[in-house]
């Protein structure tokens, strides 16, 4: 037991030291984040969010409904590209959980509107990052903290595009992957709804839209 203290003690030193949280998974955390954002006035509805984790552990609907978009009024907005730092987006933890070895999502893009669903794949680069951490300076708040790379964040954009990061509360984000979705034959909520969709686009999304279209092959 002693022996074993120690060499804890000797990784905390070295960098980092996991423990195992009170779902017997081995993190330096509780949890890790899922997060789903979409490009301004490009509205998106997920219909579920499954991971699978390193361990062939399967959660399903870790999240669904509205992924966090930005609707400037007097369609200031630019919905191009993809910023370098994408924000936390809409998400929750996924309690229980290893780091993810995949990630199936099902989603509308109500912009257009399409159904589309796609697979993630986490290469063993980004878990390992996962457990990676230590002190981080904060520069809005200028403290120090202990800070991991511990939130996976989905971008949805029109054409069935997926691009993920991970990140930290005050890590900068790195590039997990770009995918292409493919289209969901049986359409909105697996043909459950008669092609209904779930929700309509907000009157600054619609105006955005039928001013200036989608700007695929931007994403």
């Amino acid at each position: 037991m002693v022996k074993a203290l120690l060499g804890c003690a000797l990784a905390m030193v070295l960098g980092g030291c996991s423990h195992v949280n009170d779902y017997g998974v081995e993190l330096p955390y509780d949890a890790w984040r899922l997060g789903f954002l979409a490009p301004n006035y490009m509205e998106v509805w997920i219909e579920t969010a499954n991971v699978v984790d390193v361990k062939g552990r399967v959660f399903r609907r870790a999240m669904s409904g509205v992924a966090a978009i930005h609707t400037p009024p007097n369609l200031r907005g630019n919905p191009r590209g993809w910023t370098k730092q994408p924000g936390d987006g809409a998400g929750k933890h996924v309690w229980r959980a290893d780091v993810p070895r995949q990630i199936y999502v099902r989603w509308q893009s109500l912009a257009e509107p399409q159904t589309y669903e796609a697979y993630v794949e986490i290469p063993e680069s980004i878990q390992r990052s996962m457990h990676e951490g230590g002190k981080t300076y904060c520069g809005a708040s200028q403290v120090w903290i202990d800070d991991y790379r511990k939130n996976l964040v989905i971008g949805l954009a029109p054409g069935g595009v997926v691009k993920t990061w991970l990140m930290g509360v005050c890590i900068d984000a790195i590039e997990v992957s770009r995918v292409q979705g493919r289209v969901v034959d049986k359409g909105p909520d697996l043909g459950r709804t008669n092609g209904r969709y779930a929700l309509e686009l907000e009157p600054e999304s619609r105006a955005y839209i039928d001013k200036f279209g989608i700007p695929y092959g931007s994403w």
